[in-house]
């Protein structure tokens, strides 16, 4: 069986029979109108504006990021393509609900495992777009990223979970239980299986610092462009700008909580994010989380971020080893804006870049 079709039977079943298509569902408001939002068995496209989606999995797929798709008179463009090669076939086979134009481009924010390891299942004649930083780690050239902490953290334990679920599911005798949990196994299962396919593809397009695309669409063109804004959530984020809608596709640069922080230029994020703040948009589509109105979120990030930075420095100088920082460091203070946020402590793994990052600046190894 080829990859394509093994990824496929673990989506869907063996049975052709079994068509995406009739799994379409239109979402509706609670006043009975309709949203426009299409949902099919594994994304929801909500439109932000004509023709242009955010799209999030529905649960029945581990894809672990959102994307967007942008449909133009002849072609489609799709940013970020998921986890894994069977996250990204449900991308391609769910967009074919909405278009059936080809895909042209597909964009990149960052090299991230949850948004670009499903590029390899993308047709040979899609472009890939994204930094060249995101190239220079998709490519090999910086190292396996399949064999990076990063990676390694979010994937080493999945096995463990599925164990852990089979265990409860032979203990329990709750229907409702019972169904979630086989659907849940199923899932994770299928995300492990194709998790050990993924093949790193990188872009073969690259912009150092911006480039703009013009879509055609129906009276003229849709401007696109493709900034990097300076080193923040990796050393290669780019943002999906479209001024005349007024509206940025993110990925994990901005987000409406706090981010992953484990390959992070903390030190120069809170400056690419103002810089973000300088384009004129009114709607933020993240990789994670809900879609954003305004910029005030942009602000309480920085605030974090910078406090984050200060207090780390600062235990670091006392002497404490990364752990003990992680434990130790109180950000109680930014509780209104991140909830999560009810007693001391934080991601070790951010911790511990930060370390990193402080000893590059005092010039140790």
């Amino acid at each position: 069986m080829t990859t394509r079709n093994w990824i496929k039977a673990s989506l869907f079943g063996t049975s052709a029979a079994v068509s995406l298509l009739a799994l379409i569902s239109i979402s509706t408001a609670q006043d009975g109108s309709s949203t426009g939002a299409i949902t099919t068995r594994t994304h929801t496209f909500t439109p932000v504006r004509d023709d242009i989606y955010h799209v999030v999995g529905t649960g029945t797929v581990n894809v672990m990021s959102h994307a967007m798709l942008i449909e133009g008179e002849h072609d489609l463009l799709v940013v970020d393509s998921h986890v894994t090669p069977n996250a990204g076939m449900a991308l391609l086979d769910a967009i074919k609900s909405v278009s059936d134009k080809p895909v042209r481009y597909l964009v990149n924010t960052h090299y991230h495992f949850d948004h670009a390891h499903g590029n390899q299942v993308f047709p040979q004649e899609v472009e890939i777009i994204g930094h060249p930083y995101t190239r220079q780690k998709l490519s090999g050239e910086l190292g396996n990223v399949l064999e990076e902490s990063t990676f390694l953290s979010f994937t080493e334990s999945v096995p463990d979970q599925i164990e852990n679920m089979r265990a409860e599911l032979a203990q329990t005798s709750d229907p409702a239980r019972t169904e979630e949990l086989r659907a849940r196994i199923s899932m994770q299962q299928a995300h492990y299986e194709s998790s050990q396919e993924i093949v790193p593809t990188p872009p073969n397009i690259t912009v150092d610092d911006k480039m703009t695309i013009y879509q055609t669409v129906d009276g003229g063109g849709r401007e696109i462009q493709i900034v990097h804004l300076g080193r923040g959530h990796t050393g290669g984020d780019v943002v999906v700008f479209l001024p005349d809608e007024r509206l940025v596709y993110t990925g994990d640069l901005m987000v409406p909580g706090i981010p992953y922080m484990g390959d992070a230029y903390l030190n120069e994020w809170p400056d690419a994010l103002e810089r973000l703040k300088a384009l004129d948009f009114d709607t933020i589509l993240p990789g994670h989380g809900p879609v954003v109105q305004g910029k005030d979120r942009i602000d309480d990030l920085q605030a974090y971020m910078r406090d984050l930075w200060q207090r780390t420095a600062e235990l670091k100088a006392q002497g404490l080893t990364f752990e003990e920082a992680a434990t130790a460091i109180d950000l109680t203070g930014h509780s209104n804006n991140y909830p999560q946020l009810r007693e001391p402590g934080a991601d070790p793994r951010a911790i511990r870049r930060i370390y990193q990052l402080l000893d590059e600046q005092d010039g140790q190894p």
